[in-house]
């Protein structure tokens, strides 16, 4: 990578950092209210400071410093203020140790964010946000300063991510927060999202900002693993960008997923927020999802086939295609036409590639036996995120969750009565997850309205409260003997 390169992707995303956030402290300072007393060049130079030890902060999150990375360090900030990197060498800069536990820095939020957070909250505004943006625009455009993302600066975005985050707090994400659950209805919405109608000739909607996705991801319960993969496809996409923006030299990598884990575990949820997050990012235009299974892909008739799994891919073109438990394409007899399917779906993720990002999911095993099953699959989903079953804590606050939205609310004994009942259940294969929470729910309000209904003027705390003898002794589908 050529010094100009760098040094052009670096001093952009630091002049964009610069101006944005001396202006969101040049208006605290009119207010006059947040204890800032400074001049707009005392600000300007605080602002450049800062803009340097985030950026030398992200250089040292893997230790390496490394000369694509310290050139346009230099180039940028050698001749803003005094500092040892005016006219140094890489070498220099390595010798001296002048970033050596730089990365330090990452670990709480600064002072200038502070008061810029003190301010949103006294005033309604949104400068803690801009910074947020901006400081993200530099750790993105450093890890970019590299041909390969390490781990460590990939962990190190992820941890300041949110570090600030936390600090903003909830009102950066906007409605109520969803739940991971069903896979093919979200537990906290009822139902899944419709479908644009295909053809429709309404104007799409602008994309939703990246840092409201994020939220709505990050407000899932449970799903830790799972949100921690998809951010980090989501740096390495943003980064990139940046590298193609300069005209540096992009790896080539592959936007299609493999999900695999047990049902109502949120892949379907979490597949359309991602699809969502794809559109914003640039990679699709439309950012819907199509969901599909075998028998919306694989035909009865000879040559019907091809055209069938064709006609799903236009539907989701420049959007996502959810192909669910795929390795029920393979489980025909010769005569069947799964095979032909799985041959026309290896053909059309390659010619569509730029159109159509296609996540397969399913079980664990049979995923892998269907992956092995043709030489193109393998090569063409080289990522994939498991989803985990959930922790009894996680399924009592789904059942919490979609009582309160049915306008129930859990007694203490009803929620230590949940937890023993959700313990018993086996975690295997086939394990209900976000489905099992919902079924119960159901069977429990059955319960509640039996017992009620034999109340004499029952109040309206009793119609809404929900007691341990509401709760059957096992879920539904789950009965032994």
């Amino acid at each position: 990578m050529s010094r100009t390169q760098g040094t052009a992707l670096l001093g952009a995303a630091v002049d964009r950092f610069c101006a944005g956030v001396t202006a969101s402290l040049l208006h605290v300072t009119e207010a006059g209210d947040m204890g800032v007393d400074a001049s707009a060049s005392d600000l300007a130079g605080d602002v450049a400071v800062e803009a340097y030890r985030i950026a030398c902060a992200f250089i040292d999150s893997d230790g390496r410093h490394s000369d694509d990375e310290l050139l346009p360090l230099i180039a940028t900030f050698g001749g803003r203020f005094d500092t040892q990197l005016s006219g140094a060498t890489p070498g220099q800069v390595r010798d001296a140790a002048l970033l050596r536990g730089a990365a330090r820095w990452l670990d709480r939020p600064s002072d200038l964010f502070e008061i810029l957070l003190g301010a949103d909250r006294a005033e309604g505004s949104d400068h803690a946000l801009g910074y947020y943006r901006h400081a993200m625009g530099i750790a993105h455009t450093i890890v970019a300063l590299d041909v390969i993302s390490t781990e460590g600066e990939l962990a190190a975005i992820e941890r300041y991510r949110d570090t600030l985050l936390a600090r903003i707090g909830p009102a950066r994400s906007s409605g109520s927060a969803p739940v991971g659950g069903d896979d093919h209805a979200d537990p906290a919405r009822g139902q899944a999202d419709p479908v644009e109608p295909e053809g429709a000739a309404e104007p799409l909607p602008p994309p939703r900002p990246l840092e409201e996705l994020m939220a709505e991801l990050d407000d899932l319960i449970g799903l830790a693993e799972v949100k921690a993969e998809v951010r980090r496809i989501t740096d390495l996409i943003r980064v990139g960008e940046l590298r193609a923006q300069v005209d540096l030299p992009v790896a080539e990598r592959s936007n299609h997923l493999v999900f695999t884990g047990n049902p109502g575990t949120g892949k379907t949820t979490v597949a359309r927020l991602l699809a969502q997050i794809y559109r914003t990012l640039g990679v699709v235009e439309r950012g819907h999802l199509i969901e599909v299974d075998r028998s919306s892909l694989v035909a009865g008739f000879v040559g019907q086939t091809a055209p069938l799994v064709t006609k799903r891919f236009d539907e989701a073109d420049e959007g996502m295609l959810f192909i669910d438990e795929a390795y029920s394409l393979i489980r025909g007899s010769e005569s069947d036409f799964g095979r032909e399917a799985v041959d026309t779906l290896v053909k059309l993720v390659e010619d569509r590639r730029d159109r159509v990002v296609v996540v397969v999911a399913g079980y664990p095993d049979e995923m892998t036996a269907f992956l092995d099953l043709n030489p193109g699959l393998r090569s063409r989903f080289p990522r994939t995120v498991f989803f985990p079953d959930y922790s009894t804590d996680d399924l009592v606050a789904i059942f919490e969750l979609l009582a309160d939205k049915n306008g129930y609310e859990l007694a203490d004994d009803a929620r230590t009565r949940l937890a023993e009942v959700l313990d018993a259940v086996p975690r295997e294969q086939g394990f209900g997850n976000g489905r099992l929470a919902r079924n119960l729910l159901e069977e429990t309000m059955a319960g509640h309205a039996s017992r009620v209904v034999a109340l004499t003027d029952p109040t309206r705390d009793q119609l809404a409260t929900i007691v341990a003898a509401d709760i059957p002794d096992e879920p539904p589908g789950h009965r032994r003997g």
